[in-house]
């Protein structure tokens, strides 16, 4: 249960546990009773296998593909890739088909993880009535458990670049309650769909609107001059890039274009909600990129402006060498970010045909375990190669706090850095971390380590499940106790990589 003024409690009085008990005590039989109430607090369960270790003394193409579609493979998941196909370029394929497709993916184990957690369902107006705290600590542990317990690992993925991609510092204004609704309905919603329908959620997000000022973008007089925060952003961020062509012209064009796009905020009845006034707007006529936009416009030059950097040559190759970026490496080819930005292009902006092209790419099959783990997901790939059972829970949040990779907490519109530099200074937090989660020192956390082994075939396969390749011979002969082991093994050069 939870407080809508303050704090989570503690869990359901007795009043509320009698009078649910009673209600579907009518209706059900005790055993079924006990599942109504119980499912929702569970936590998904261990898998049964089959399990499997690579054997070859490479990363290869089935664990390379798990390590970047996903947040880290599970112990059961190389064996089930393996088994969807008889080769393993053909086993890779249909993996790829079906992260593209999450919408096909049962994905009970994701939903049950974030079951209890209500404010992730409420309506952005209804979010006011919580304490700000709650709503970051159930969206950030909602991040978590996602990424965690998700079947529809690539769409968690996606979500987690587009958060960087449209950055919002959950802690500026109103954003402190509308974060929550954005996550939900913009990212979420268009994280694997076309690119133009995000973006244009984005700039007519209540979140966006706060946190980049749109909302004071206005023109009331003609001595008033338009606030260009967002229209900037707009063009180095979100769409051109910084070296996109536009000039600062263009950005004081484009934030003429926006006027009048507000969000209530003191208001008491409609609170959020976004509106569009009309004499707030500049109706004149401009020139965004050399393209004309009458005068009269009204409300419909966003979708002008929309509809020219959307899908513009700039944004096609600022969009792929980002995603190259994430999925391939620090510093991709020039050739492969051209060969996606066609396919962007040529899809009108088609998420999953953009990501294709990456999966396809020469340049992505001959990048195994070149890139660094950011905080995030070395966290999340330890929880999941362990098959860990968590609750998302404050411990493993304050990690992310100290590594500095906490979700929706970063104050500059760029979002979190995806070049490795930044992050080595994390180290001795990861070694921290893989410490405490081998030794069972997590609270809400826990690790059945010798099932892990004997589920993965004895130490030797348990070391190539981490590794992601057959161990050398010195990393072969551990000399500890298990927990020892799966420490050092957590903290190595080798799982630091992915």
């Amino acid at each position: 249960m939870r407080s809508r003024r303050g704090r989570a409690k503690e869990g359901p009085s007795r009043r509320e546990i009698l009078t649910g008990g009673l209600l579907l005590a009518s209706t059900l039989g005790c055993k079924q009773l006990d599942e109504a109430l119980l499912a929702p607090l569970r936590m998904p369960e261990p898998a049964t296998g089959p399990f499997a270790a690579p054997e070859g003394a490479a990363i290869d193409p089935v664990r390379h593909v798990l390590n970047r579609l996903t947040f880290g493979p599970r112990p059961e998941d190389y064996a089930r890739v393996r088994a969807l196909g008889h080769e393993s370029a053909t086993a890779v394929r249909a993996f790829v088909d079906e992260q593209l497709h999450p919408e096909r993916i049962d994905d009970t184990p994701g939903e049950r993880a974030v079951r209890r957690l209500e404010t992730l369902r409420q309506p952005a107006g209804e979010l006011f009535e919580y304490q700000p705290r709650l709503l970051l600590d159930e969206l950030t542990r909602g991040t978590l458990l996602r990424a965690v317990y998700s079947r529809r690992q690539l769409y968690e993925v996606m979500v987690g670049f587009w958060s960087d991609h449209f950055n919002v510092d959950s802690s500026k204004g109103d954003c402190k309650w509308l974060k929550a609704a954005e996550d939900r309905d913009v990212i979420r919603r268009h994280a694997m769909g076309r690119f133009p329908d995000l973006l244009r959620a984005s700039a007519l997000s209540p979140a966006m609107l706060w946190y980049l000022d749109g909302r004071r973008n206005r023109k009331r007089a003609a001595d008033e001059v338009p606030n260009e925060n967002y229209a900037r952003e707009l063009l180095e961020l979100h769409t051109l890039g910084v070296h996109g062509g536009y000039t600062q012209r263009d950005v004081m064009e484009v934030a003429r274009c926006l006027t009048g796009w507000t969000v209530r905020s003191e208001e008491r009845f409609g609170k959020g909600r976004v509106e569009f006034r009309r004499h707030w707007h500049d109706d004149g006529p401009k020139v965004v990129l050399g393209r004309r936009i009458p005068a009269g416009g009204g409300e419909q030059d966003l979708d002008r402006v929309l509809d020219i950097v959307a899908l513009h040559p700039s944004t096609a190759s600022h969009l792929a060498t980002k995603l190259c970026r994430r999925f391939i490496s620090d510093e991709p080819a020039t050739a492969t970010v051209a060969e996606v930005a066609e396919t962007f292009s040529g899809s009108r902006g088609d998420v999953r045909a953009t990501l294709r092209a990456v999966f396809e790419s020469e340049a992505f099959a001959a990048s195994a375990g070149s890139r660094f783990k950011r905080p995030f997901r070395f966290l999340v790939s330890a929880l999941r190669a362990t098959g860990a059972r968590t609750d998302g829970g404050r411990k493993l949040r304050d990690y992310l706090l100290g590594m500095g990779h906490a979700p929706f907490q970063y104050p500059t519109p760029d979002g979190y850095p995806d070049e490795p530099s930044p992050w080595h200074g994390t180290l001795l937090w990861r070694w921290s971390l893989a410490s405490a989660l081998a030794g069972g020192r997590i609270a809400g956390t826990r690790i059945d380590l010798d099932r892990l082994r004997r589920d993965l075939g004895g130490g030797h396969g348990f070391r190539s499940h981490l590794l992601g390749r057959q161990p050398a011979p010195e990393e072969d002969a551990a000399d500890g106790t298990p927990e020892v082991e799966l420490a050092l093994l957590l903290a190595s050069p080798a799982f630091q990589r992915f």
